[in-house]
């Protein structure tokens, strides 16, 4: 099951309290006060984890709450903190406090620890309320509340290319064709109900092998802007990406126009957001094995004079090595552009 939005409330732990406590040895029935503080309550930690690809787990768990921090004893002894609550979340999380509806954190990188509620501070004991004119202070802190709230958590995939086009114009054939991942594929629209992550590989002995993060959305429908179909909802997964990769039927079959097919993807995604067409994109012609695709595609061409196009069957694999090496290379020049770290290498 594949989850990309959820709400969870979480409570971050509570100071333990400080203790009233006086020394009592033999010899010394009116020792000073020695009680201990409380310790501090344990933080809610968003931790990023490049290991896990949904919300799945905080979808049916939403409830989330770290330890409080124990009370403070006699003798000295300061009471221990509470465990921290750790959350992994997927690379690409948006965090949103769901009373304000402001983005408190974001999570981009592996690892990345981001403290979202913080733990109470723990009570002071009666120790430090000792002065020359109160030697037994019967006085002691309680611990301090943790901070906590009701969140949204909604994921926005972090991959270097960005697959859209309409249903059933092949997109999981060329996901399964060109990475590792392997989607559903069938001759019906709406194959694929979730965001595919797949991995592109370029083995390379001298640079080292280096790999492209391609996101497959669901297919678009005209109005998928204004959330029908499968809606808006998935269209957030292609906002992070460095490239635009559309793909076309350029088969003509069902009576669709290839022309009016692009022309409604950028529409929809102008509508969606209009720095979606900022984004550097390439044209990916499928179906070039059916009789009718060459004209077809020297219509798109006469209507698109500025678009790069590239032409593939992933029926027969033409055209997908080529395909490959560009969006290694325009991911690459992109990359530069914005001053990005390199690919990533294994």
């Amino acid at each position: 099951m594949f989850v990309d939005e959820c709400v969870v409330k979480l409570q971050a732990g509570d100071g333990g309290r400080g203790c009233v406590s006086f020394r009592r040895e033999k010899y010394e029935p009116w020792g000073g006060p020695n009680g201990g503080d409380g310790g501090r309550g344990g933080d809610v930690i968003l931790v990023g984890d490049v290991n896990t690809n949904n919300l799945v787990d905080y979808k049916f768990q939403p409830h989330w709450r770290a330890e409080r921090g124990e009370h403070g004893l006699g003798s000295d002894q300061h009471g221990s903190d509470g465990k921290h609550c750790l959350m992994r979340l997927p690379l690409g999380t948006v965090v949103y406090d769901e009373a304000t509806g402001k983005v408190v954190a974001e999570i981009i990188t592996d690892g990345q620890q981001t403290v979202l509620c913080a733990g109470g501070n723990g009570g002071w004991g009666n120790t430090h309320f000792k002065t020359s004119t109160n030697r037994a202070p019967k006085r002691a802190n309680a611990g301090q509340p943790g901070g906590g709230g009701n969140y949204r958590l909604i994921l926005k995939s972090i991959a270097d290319v960005g697959l859209v086009g309409f249903p059933n114009a092949g997109k999981s054939s060329i996901t399964g064709l060109i990475t590792k991942a392997h989607p559903k594929t069938a001759a019906y629209p709406f194959t694929t109900l979730h965001p595919q992550i797949g991995v592109i590989e370029y083995p390379d002995e001298r640079r080292g092998d280096r790999r492209l993060l391609l996101a497959d959305v669901p297919g678009l429908i005209e109005g998928a802007s204004e959330n029908r179909g499968l809606g808006h909802r998935f269209l957030r997964h292609i906002e992070r990406c460095a490239l635009l990769l559309v793909l076309v039927d350029m088969s003509g079959t069902d009576a669709r126009d290839p022309r009016d097919d692009y022309k409604h993807l950028l529409h929809e995604l102008k509508l969606y957001d209009p720095a979606m067409l900022d984004k550097p994109r390439i044209v990916a012609a499928n179906k070039m094995d059916m009789p009718e695709a060459a004209a077809h595609l020297a219509m798109f061409k006469r209507r698109f004079r500025k678009v790069d196009i590239f032409k593939i069957s992933c029926l027969t694999g033409a055209g997908l090595p080529q395909l490959k090496k560009e969006l290694l290379k325009r991911v690459t020049a992109h990359r530069r552009r914005e001053k990005v770290s390199p690919l990533e290498s294994t």
